[in-house]
């Protein structure tokens, strides 16, 4: 059974170059962090990969990233695709505000891919880096997919104090997680900042603690081709509620999972991870994550030349 992986890119901006920084090199070799989970995402099992950006960084983005992978690709069995996010990409009936420039959010993007997604698949994000651990169990929970099992999801669940930055606030999806480490609900939580102490939410300079061995959502889901019908309905019940707010509201997968949670439409299992999550939040971000990418490599976890470990399928 073929598995994919889909990775929300159309974030990336529309001119390359410095500043960008989802291509910032963070490897010896001027890897990017998509580069690395490319990799894990292949040596786990995957064996689709479709970017989602937009069409008017297409030419930029294959010239920069695309065209590299898809030569590695080809040589490993491995498919890849292009979805492409369009702000204009609405519900029949709906027409974009002249207003509206950018596009709807994660849950959009993701329902981009519906015409060329038909498999188990998980979706991340451009800008982060995940670890090996979360694209194995993901990959390994999707390998038991069948219709029957069609709503019953899962997330890979990262420890929070293994999520923040170590140079300002960052948002997070804290999670709520029964017994059964089901989840429960998604609460997204702005402005989490590290202390001495742990972590706590900073409003306007009032730091309110929060437990760091919380599991937090890095918007890393495994998920089934059903899904895809239930977020095509939620985007048409999104324009309901949306109101005067058209202009700025976003459709968000964490928002849209937690909605079907909560009516009881889908189950979601979390998947423990002990990786510890990287991420350039802000310039001073790099510099920590280039070494954490240097420590990995001296400490053998990857190759000198990123993608000679992996054998052809």
């Amino acid at each position: 059974m073929k598995t994919t992986l889909v990775i929300m890119a159309a974030g990336i901006g529309s001119r390359f170059g410095g500043g960008i920084k989802q291509l910032e090199p963070v490897g010896q070799n001027g890897e990017i962090i998509i580069d690395y989970s490319i990799h894990d995402a292949i040596e786990a099992g995957f064996d689709k990969i479709i970017f989602i950006i937009r069409k008017d960084i297409e030419a930029d983005f294959k010239e920069v990233i695309g065209d590299r992978i898809e030569k590695v690709c080809a040589g490993l069995g491995v498919e890849i695709a292009y979805a492409f996010q369009d702000p204009d990409d609405l519900p029949n009936g709906i027409k974009k505000p002249a207003e509206r420039t950018k596009p709807w959010g994660t849950g959009h993007a993701v329902l981009a891919c519906r015409d060329i997604l038909n498999e188990p698949f998980a979706v991340i994000n451009a800008d982060d880096y995940y670890g090996k651990e979360a694209f194995v169990k993901i990959h390994d929970f999707l390998m038991d997919y069948t219709p029957q099992k069609g709503n019953v999801y899962s997330m890979a669940g990262f420890i929070m104090k293994n999520t923040l930055s170590d140079n300002g606030g960052v948002t997070r999806g804290v999670c709520k997680v029964n017994e059964n480490n089901e989840l429960t609900g998604v609460d997204e939580t702005s402005n989490i900042v590290k202390t001495s102490d742990g972590a706590a939410v900073d409003r306007d300079g009032v730091l309110t603690p929060i437990d760091d061995e919380s599991y937090v959502s890095m918007n890393m889901w495994g998920l089934t081709p059903e899904y895809m019908e239930l977020l095509k309905e939620g985007f048409v019940e999104f324009f309901e509620r949306v109101g005067t707010d058209e202009c700025k509201a976003e459709y968000l997968l964490p928002i849209h999972i937690d909605g079907l949670l909560q009516a009881g439409k889908i189950s979601v299992k979390v998947l423990d991870t002990q990786d510890k999550w990287f991420g350039v939040t802000y310039k001073e971000d790099k510099e920590i994550v280039v070494a954490s990418f240097a420590k990995l490599l001296a400490d053998g976890v990857y190759k000198d030349e990123l993608f000679s470990d992996l054998a052809a399928k």
